[in-house]
């Protein structure tokens, strides 16, 4: 078998405050692998930034890496020295984040934005530099001419193309985007997730995508994994995951989204509220929100199964 881009062992991540410990990331096994795009949805606070923030080790306290193991082409990330670690990001795996305006300098143009990234990690002049910045502009669809505005001289899908082009600056082989459409209009979301694919095609590049609309990660991933109070409680390829899920909570996530073809029917939201992290039931963490919830559910905690060759499960109705 060919060995994963990257593979995740085990990984949990706490968050330390004085009223506890609370596991944002619980025993969480993944692989990404060459060229694929990985899918991770799930409600606000299941876990799913979290998980990306600890590939690329940007975690600050109170949060902490417990357990686990992170192998990026079988180098543990977790076990890099500073030096390594430096060296690691953007030329391996680069960051996309949620709010492109965030991301940005607001002071410093986008050119210096671009070629900082470049002279960081490789030994060239600064015109060689401006000239590679100037290309990454015009491969996301913005004219070489706008490397000497300011961020918010940019509109909002311009700005968002600016981060991917930083993203792809040193040629990364992984790209992890946080929610990166959130802000911006269908139109424009669809325009830069469609320029992402084409960029995928060019070079070749895995992605981690993380969102909480499923109907939209359908559309670009191979795989989809779902996670909910930390658990990833379902994974499987995408088309299945989107037109047969497993879990009740899958299947909630997928009803609360309208189809634009086919007939109109009621949409039904998940009701009420994500687990209390510092204070977890007994059982399955999503038993008091699950209309299909039994005896077992409020005693056990369900595990992770195999259900059809590399699509799996956690749940004690299947």
């Amino acid at each position: 078998m060919k060995q994963p881009l990257l593979a995740i062992n085990n990984l949990c991540v706490d968050y330390v405050s004085p009223n506890g410990v609370a596991r944002a990331v619980n025993n969480v096994n993944l692989t990404i692998a060459p060229g694929e795009t990985l899918g991770i949805a799930g409600e606000s606070g299941c876990g799913k930034s979290t998980l990306a923030f600890a590939i690329a080790r940007l975690h600050k306290a109170p949060a902490l890496i417990s357990e686990g193991e992170i192998l990026y082409n079988g180098r543990d990330i977790l076990k890099m020295s500073d030096k390594a670690l430096r060296d690691f990001r953007w030329n391996d795996v680069s960051v996309v984040f949620q709010s492109a305006m965030n991301s940005l300098n607001p002071v410093i143009t986008i050119g210096e934005q671009l070629t900082d990234v470049i002279l960081a990690h490789k030994k060239v002049s600064l015109k060689d530099a401006t000239i590679k910045a100037k290309e990454l502009l015009e491969i996301v669809g913005i004219h070489g001419d706008r490397l000497s505005s300011f961020p918010h001289q940019l509109s909002g899908g311009m700005r968002q193309r600016v981060v991917i082009a930083v993203a792809l600056a040193l040629e990364p082989k992984l790209i992890i985007m946080d929610e990166p459409t959130t802000a911006l209009d269908v139109v424009v979301e669809r325009e830069i997730l469609n320029e992402l694919y084409d960029l995928k095609e060019k070079f070749g590049f895995s992605i981690l995508f993380i969102s909480h609309d499923l109907s939209l990660m359908g559309e670009i991933a191979d795989r989809i994994g779902v996670m909910y109070a930390g658990n990833l409680i379902e994974l499987g390829d995408a088309k299945t995951v989107f037109s047969k899920p497993s879990h009740p909570y899958t299947k909630g996530l997928i009803a609360s989204f309208p189809t634009i073809h086919g007939p109109k029917e009621r949409l039904y939201g998940i009701p009420g509220d994500p687990v209390n992290l510092l204070n977890l039931p007994t059982g399955c963490n999503f038993q008091a929100r699950c209309t299909e919830c039994m005896e077992v559910c409020k005693e056990k905690q369900p595990e992770l199964q195999q259900l059809n060759p590399g699509y799996l499960a956690a749940c004690h109705i299947l």
